[in-house]
């Protein structure tokens, strides 16, 4: 009975024509711009920042935010989304320094759970309050006696924030699901 056996042959690592320069920063096709570690996360995360940071800001800026239930959630979510923003932001800002990909699968998960979680209350502040702001200014014509340009200008920045928001965690969704 004659059996074949398979060979294994050795493969020499082919040599390079730029003297081993090993120093370019390595892309892969998984690294789309928008998902954490790259120039187009960090600029999601930063926009995210600043609408809601605007948002918290306009909100706080009125009297008589706290006598209203809506608008003191969203002073909380923009305050959470600030803060998440800004803490992936940095993380951003170090990966690119250190051409590193944040594809790691925990650090994945994280960044899709919390921006599930900081989106979803965003938004879902962002509806509240404008609903109370339609409440004020249309059924109620007592737009006179309070601040509804401020209100109206806090909740669109939140829906900004929001809709700056969802690419984060759709891409990292998709990365984990894709997986």
């Amino acid at each position: 009975m004659s059996v074949s056996h398979a060979s294994i042959h050795p493969v020499e690592d082919p040599t390079t024509t730029d003297g081993g320069n090993n120093n370019a920063p390595r892309v892969r096709m998984k690294d789309i711009q928008g998902m954490p570690g790259t120039k187009g996360g960090l600029a999601l995360r930063l926009s995210q920042f600043i609408f809601a940071a605007t948002a918290l800001s306009v909100m706080a800026s009125t009297s008589d935010f706290p006598s209203v239930t809506a608008f003191t959630y969203l002073v909380v979510a923009a305050s959470l989304q600030c803060l998440w923003s800004l803490c992936l932001a940095i993380v951003d800002i170090y990966a690119l320094l250190v051409m590193r990909s944040l594809q790691n699968y925990r650090i994945v998960i994280a960044f899709a759970v919390g921006d599930g979680i900081a989106s979803t209350l965003t938004f879902a502040a962002a509806c509240a309050s404008a609903g109370i702001t339609v409440l004020i200014n249309n059924d109620l014509d007592s737009c006179a006696n309070n601040h509804c340009l401020q209100f109206e200008t806090a909740t669109a920045m939140a829906f900004i924030s929001w809709f700056s928001a969802l690419p984060s965690f759709l891409l990292n969704f998709w990365s984990l699901a894709s997986r």
